[in-house]
């Protein structure tokens, strides 16, 4: 089983709420389900995310274009620091 634990400092938990929920589609038609979305208790503006992957290599090349696009469109863009997981 394959996962993929995403972290992101310096944002609202509220909003990144909302893009989650706004691009579940587009994710789930690239095999990524989000699992889980938490706050760390000791900073607020820290989130962290985990998606369960169907294809880890697809979830990965999916990902690396997204945030290739976005920083080509804003290099100042805040992305998440991707770890991607397989279980052996």
């Amino acid at each position: 089983m394959a996962h993929v634990l995403a972290r992101l400092k310096g944002v609202n938990y509220a909003d990144i709420r909302r893009v989650l929920v706004a691009d579940s589609t587009r994710h789930a038609e690239q095999g990524l389900y989000l699992e889980h979305l938490w706050r760390n208790i000791d900073d607020a503006n820290e989130i962290l995310f985990l998606f369960w992957a169907g294809d880890i290599g697809h979830a990965r090349e999916f990902i690396d274009t997204i945030h290739a696009r976005a920083l080509h469109e804003n290099p100042q863009a805040k992305l998440p620091n991707m770890v991607f997981l397989e279980e052996e």
